[in-house]
């Protein structure tokens, strides 16, 4: 078992990645106010980082009424467009590939985030319980609080949405990223579609599964015609308990997840999507993925298979050599350690995460942790 296998150079869509380290999507919430603008902080971040053979930015919203969290960067002005491309010519002075994750929270949001101060909107009137979200109580300050009561969103709203991405995927471009990847995980809005817990509309988007798919399906056509299917990717977070300790993850656990996700990810497979990510539970005792499932997920989606959660060296490894798995995505310890690659490379030890300045704040905590020097 080497760590070797994660320095064969493998493709994604037209790209030749120079490894299969991968950073993913983490909100660090250190946005520019107001507006929630990429800024030049964040662009020297991104690039420390631009050593993975693929990166994926935190999430950023589609449009206002897609944020939960303060301070989050969003994809919908021309202010923001332009922040990013800071970013995507730091990230590509570097040789790195960048996708920006497209985001809507749907129901998990409050009032003072979404614009006028109005509900949040979601495919059903129900609260979104055993979560926080992230408020602003003053310039840099900030507090937990729960989550507003949602408004369903009219049938003609869900169309419109469709559109939004469709927009946001369009911005993505022009602010010279190298693909998307639409956020269906975590409890968020298309996730909220296809659960059963979540979604009890009576129109064409509820009801069966085929219908609950309805919404990430129209999204992934309509974005697939403005990128590309090969710069396209999907993320979900399927889990496989429902114990109350589980539960804190947004508290989606469908009675059938194996079922939900591999018809899921059918939907990928018609539309040619290039990658596929997995989340997977990273909080401890969090339950492992069926063994059965990671490989019907293999024998049902042609591209390429993206996991994260929890991975160590050895356990990436492992994956790699199941052939299970293609890319193995690094959460926390990509946030401690900016020459991440190169430490993996070389087996030298790493930096430990600093819980407290995970989300928002200054540089510290976010650009100040050290590269191995030996």
């Amino acid at each position: 078992m080497s760590s070797g296998d994660f320095f064969q150079a493998t493709s994604l869509g037209p790209y030749l990645l120079r490894n299969r380290v991968v950073l993913p999507p983490l909100t660090r919430s250190r946005s520019t106010q107001p507006g929630n603008i990429p800024n030049a902080l964040m662009a020297e971040y991104y690039k420390q980082r631009s050593g993975a053979g693929f990166m994926v930015t935190e999430g950023t919203q589609i449009e206002p009424r897609g944020q939960g969290y303060a301070w989050t960067p969003g994809i919908h002005s021309n202010e923001q467009i332009e922040g990013w491309k800071k970013i995507t010519k730091a990230v590509h002075e570097e040789g790195g590939v960048i996708f920006a994750q497209l985001w809507h929270v749907g129901r998990v949001s409050h009032t003072s985030l979404q614009p006028q101060g109005d509900a949040p909107v979601a495919p059903s009137a129900i609260l979104a319980d055993n979560v926080k979200v992230f408020i602003e109580t003053g310039p840099g300050e900030g507090a937990l609080a729960e989550p507003s009561m949602p408004r369903e969103l009219t049938n003609a709203e869900v169309k419109e949405l469709v559109q939004l991405y469709v927009q946001a995927a369009r911005n993505a471009l022009e602010a010279d990223f190298d693909g998307v990847e639409i956020h269906c995980a975590n409890g968020y809005l298309v996730n909220q579609f296809i659960s059963e817990h979540t979604n009890k509309r009576t129109d064409e988007y509820g009801g069966s599964l085929q219908n609950r798919l309805r919404f990430l399906r129209e999204i992934l056509v309509a974005v697939a015609e403005v990128v590309g299917p090969d710069r396209l990717g999907v993320r979900f977070a399927p889990l496989f308990s429902s114990t109350e300790e589980d539960r804190v993850y947004l508290g989606l656990v469908e009675s059938d997840p194996h079922d939900t996700y591999i018809e899921a990810v059918k939907v990928l497979e018609e539309v040619g999507v290039e990658y596929l990510s997995i989340a997977e539970a990273d909080w401890d005792n969090a339950p492992e993925l069926p063994v059965d499932f990671r490989e019907d997920l293999r024998g049902t989606f042609s591209g390429r298979i993206i996991y994260a959660g929890r991975y160590t060296v050895e356990r990436g490894v492992r994956l790699l050599e199941s052939g299970l798995g293609d890319l193995v995505a690094f959460g926390r310890p990509f946030i401690a350690n900016p020459d991440l690659p190169k430490r993996i490379a070389n087996g030298w030890p790493l930096n430990d995460v600093d819980p407290a300045t995970m989300y928002g704040g200054t540089g510290r905590g976010y650009i100040d942790y050290p590269v191995y020097r030996g």
